[in-house]
């Protein structure tokens, strides 16, 4: 294990920032990658990559005080947090306790004394699933999954100074990491002859990607270190032609096997071979673009979204007029798919059922950021579109934009 008094190493060279014209903030992928599509067509499941922004960038989706405030300030629980100590997780027992809610029992909550007693010992605290409970984190992952297609998850680990959670170790999953508190000395990729593998040193404003299966283990210096871990639990080939697979195999049917063919096995091969000849027509038959299009739906309708707002925007949507400001929820999508006289919306989370006249309105709302009812005059009498706005702001794709916002 690394120790504070040991050299620091030079950090490898990372890409120069980037931004959007004007200064806006770069969507998710741009941020951590530096170009969208240079990631996608030259970096993507195949080699490690470094890319620089500035760090108060990376610091504001989880900082050193918003992880105090969840350990001290929240009643945070097991599995939301795990700690590890020379490479072993430990017991849930050694630092959470019980309670009581209303005459019910409460259990797994962390208890903060014991936590910072194994922190104290050199023990690694690790919140799981950020993107389910910490809003920046869950809009950052809504916004990389569409940019992806690919499920994400957001943990973060919050290391003393001068150790190690995990010995050098592969994921199973493709990774973004950035530091957002401290330094932490990262040795990646497949040894050298020597042993040695590559070094980085992270620290705010630095994020790193590592495909799926590259060795990896990483050490605090002198300081505490937090960073944050985004794994993509990717969608493999074989996930979708399994799924494609499932549907032709359903025809094949679950009736028994014919009785006495341990004594007559031509009565398996017979059988077998009529419905295997049924399921290669099938395969034959399959529509490539149709598989593409349900494998899509399924995306576009199954994703956890956050809605931050929903409440007091359902409230405002009451009153709602011609006029009022409107703007899209970041990384909430708005497909659209026609479907005879009707038209179906994926939003992410979920799937609506319209008719097919509003397609027009529909897609004045997909490619604007913000917009007024008043907006789709030229689709929709006044009536009919603050009725359509008013629907799409209790659906969450739409909010309402606060005054000054």
């Amino acid at each position: 294990m690394a120790t504070p008094t040991e050299p620091t190493p030079e950090p490898l060279p990372v890409q120069p920032t980037e931004r959007q014209p004007g200064g806006e903030p770069l969507e998710a992928l741009d941020l951590l990658s530096g170009d969208a599509q240079t990631f996608r067509e030259k970096i993507w499941a195949s080699r490690i990559h470094l890319h620089h922004t500035e760090p108060e960038r990376l610091v504001g989706f989880l900082s050193f005080d918003d992880v105090d405030r969840l350990l001290t300030g929240t009643a945070i629980r097991n599995p939301a947090v795990r700690i590890a100590r020379d490479g072993s997780v430990l017991p849930s027992s050694a630092y959470t306790r019980h309670a009581t809610l209303a005459g019910q029992p409460l259990t797994g909550l962390l208890d903060p004394r014991k936590v910072f007693t194994l922190f104290e010992e050199g023990a690694t605290v690790v919140l799981q699933g950020l993107h389910r409970y910490w809003e920046p984190l869950g809009a950052l992952v809504a916004d990389l999954e569409l940019a992806l297609g690919h499920p994400c998850q957001a943990n973060a680990y919050l290391t003393p100074p001068g150790s190690q959670g995990f010995a050098v170790h592969e994921d199973t999953h493709d990774v973004f990491v950035f530091q957002t508190h401290g330094r932490k000395v990262w040795e990646v990729g497949d040894p050298d002859p020597d042993g040695r593998r590559q070094t980085v040193v992270l620290e705010p404003g630095v994020s790193m990607y590592l495909p799926t299966g590259t060795p990896h283990a990483a050490r605090a210096e002198d300081s505490v270190s937090l960073h944050v871990t985004i794994g993509i639990n990717q969608v493999t080939w074989r996930h979708v032609v399994e799924r494609a697979l499932a549907r032709v195999l359903d025809e094949v049917g679950a009736q028994h096997l014919p009785a006495g063919y341990l004594d007559d096995p031509a009565l398996l091969s017979d059988g077998l071979a009529d419905r295997l000849d049924r399921v290669v027509d099938e395969l034959r038959a399959l529509d490539p673009e149709r598989v593409a299009d349900s494998e899509v739906d399924r995306f576009l309708t199954g994703r956890t979204l956050w809605q931050a707002g929903g409440l007091r925007d359902r409230i405002e949507a009451r009153d709602l007029d011609d006029e009022t400001l409107l703007e899209r929820r970041p990384g909430h999508p708005c497909v659209l798919r026609p479907a005879g006289e009707r038209l179906r919306v994926l939003l992410g989370d979920r799937e609506l059922l319209v008719p097919a006249r509003l397609a027009d309105a529909l897609g004045t709302v997909r490619s604007a950021g913000t917009l007024r009812p008043a907006d789709l005059a030229d689709h929709l009498d006044p009536q009919s579109r603050v009725v359509l706005c008013r629907r799409l702001v209790r659906e969450g794709l739409l909010r309402v934009r606060a005054a000054g916002g």
